[in-house]
């Protein structure tokens, strides 16, 4: 029998921790003990070996969270897929385990191209908790994050738009705006917002947002129980757009269909 997800109602705390910004973009060097949760994922190509490419968080031993969008394509395979948990640095140490099979959430891609972009991810080989690798815990379903909350998001990716990688894990804070301002920044590109994603940044300033490779990763709140799995990185305009801020999938709208598969 697996091991049970814990999870439970985001609790809102007054006295969050703070994140220091002016890489993900404006933001700075942490460790991976800080969030635990965090691991790499990384593609095999023929020219370049491993390479990390997204980012997901551990649910339980066997399972982990992740972005539909990093698991799907031509060129993906789980064959040709792993993760890397319980290291700082991108691409080494830690420990490597391989992808079983996806399940990409049914709804991904119908209403729009990046509504429902989530997923649970069944590996080969099952997770063994440390200092540096644990499971996270996730917002309760429905839970509503009210606007203008810190959140951080955490990762490996550019710390630029178009720019490079970043060689240790970082984190920067941002906030929640509004669902539906954000809907109606993004209808001047054409895209389109749903109440199942988080707008984060700092609105009219920018600077700070997760980037290229940090897709699949977290977008954490801070409760009174440590940090909590409130997003999942999905799209956006470019990284850390003062107009356009950065989107990620609203766990809370799919919590419940993570329970029923991960496990």
């Amino acid at each position: 029998m697996l091991s049970t997800l814990f999870f439970f109602t985001i609790v809102l705390s007054a006295g969050y921790a703070k994140v220091k910004s002016p890489k993900i973009v404006g933001g700075e060097e942490t460790t991976i003990e800080t969030y635990p949760y965090i691991v790499q994922v990384e593609a095999f190509n023929t020219w370049t070996g491993w390479n990390q490419n997204c980012a997901a968080n551990i649910l339980n031993s066997n399972w982990i969270l992740s972005a539909a969008h990093c698991f799907e394509g031509w060129n993906y395979s789980p064959a040709t897929t792993r993760i890397r948990a319980g290291t700082t640095t991108r691409n080494t140490g830690g420990v490597v385990h391989y992808v079983d099979y996806e399940i990409n959430h049914p709804e991904y891609r119908v209403f729009s191209r990046y509504d429902a972009d989530i997923n649970v991810v069944k590996l080969l080989t099952p997770i063994v908790e440390t200092s540096s690798v644990k499971r996270g815990t996730l917002v309760a379903h429905g839970f509503a994050i009210p606007d203008n909350y810190p959140v951080i998001h955490a990762g490996w990716g550019h710390t630029t738009f178009g720019g490079r990688p970043s060689n240790v894990l970082l984190h920067t804070q941002m906030y929640t705006i509004n669902n539906q301002l954000c809907a109606t920044r993004y209808q001047q590109l054409n895209g389109v917002v749903t109440p199942n994603m988080i707008c984060a940044g700092l609105l009219d300033i920018g600077g700070r947002d997760a980037c290229q490779g940090d897709s699949g990763g977290p977008l954490y709140a801070t409760g009174q129980n440590g940090h909590i799995i409130v997003g999942v990185v999905s799209w956006g305009h470019r990284c850390a757009n003062e107009t356009f801020p950065g989107l990620s999938t609203n766990v809370a709208s799919y919590t419940n269909w993570v329970l029923e598969n991960a496990r």
